[in-house]
């Protein structure tokens, strides 16, 4: 049964990465690992600015 919960968190994960999920937790882990001068942005105004972002420079996307 473990491997079983194991293996569904591992593809949860994936899936996680596959649709975006985790950005934010990795643009955290970016912005500590490169000293920048000033806190981070809170959750709401990293996908506020993402979406921002691909709005202005949209690319290839399915929707």
């Amino acid at each position: 049964m473990n491997a079983v919960i194991k293996g569904f968190r591992g593809f949860a994960g994936y899936l996680r990465g596959v649709m975006g999920a985790d950005a934010y937790q990795k643009y955290l882990e970016h912005h500590a690992a490169s000293d920048h001068p000033g806190p981070a942005m809170t959750e709401r105004e990293f996908w506020r600015d993402r979406m921002d972002r691909q709005d202005s420079n949209p690319q290839g996307r399915c929707c």
